[in-house]
């Protein structure tokens, strides 16, 4: 089986994540969607309720699972028997960045392998931080976040 995890803190979802996995789906027979804790970030959202907003986000796909994980995420993919890791890429400094996680991570586990996945167009400006900002601030982010996701907001 070609299994994959696609790690990061979904804090909170948005539709650019959402749009790396479902075009992700047809190249595995099973996705992880990794929610890690980061002890050098203080989460916006607990991970239980990121992990239930995942989880309704995601209902109707049975390839799909969601999981909350600590430690090294490569340590995470030999754990649940990974062998991909599924990236999102929506900028240039995104790509130098994943990049050389990518690296670390192949030094490490050299038979875990970073897929990188590139941005549509209208998707490169979404962040989980910017959507952050705008929540804090009252702001409507229903153009950015998948509607399952909203009443978890």
């Amino acid at each position: 089986m070609k299994i994959a995890l696609f790690p990061g803190s979904f804090d909170p979802v948005t539709k650019a994540h959402v749009d790396i996995l479902i075009r992700s789906i047809s190249l595995f027979d099973k996705i992880y969607i990794g929610i890690g804790l980061n002890s050098t970030k203080k989460p916006f959202i607990s991970p239980e309720k990121r992990e239930q907003m995942l989880k309704a986000v995601f209902a109707d796909e049975p390839k799909i699972e969601v999981v909350v994980y600590e430690g090294l995420t490569v340590g995470f993919c030999k754990q649940i028997g990974a062998n991909y890791m599924i990236r999102g890429i929506r900028t240039v400094s995104d790509f130098e960045y994943e990049k050389a996680i990518a690296q670390m991570n192949h030094a490490l586990e050299p038979e875990i392998e970073s897929i990188f996945i590139v941005s549509k167009p209208g998707y490169s400006s979404i962040s989980s931080t910017i959507v952050r900002e705008i929540i804090k601030y009252n702001g409507d982010v229903s153009q950015f976040i998948p509607k399952e996701a909203l009443a978890f907001l």
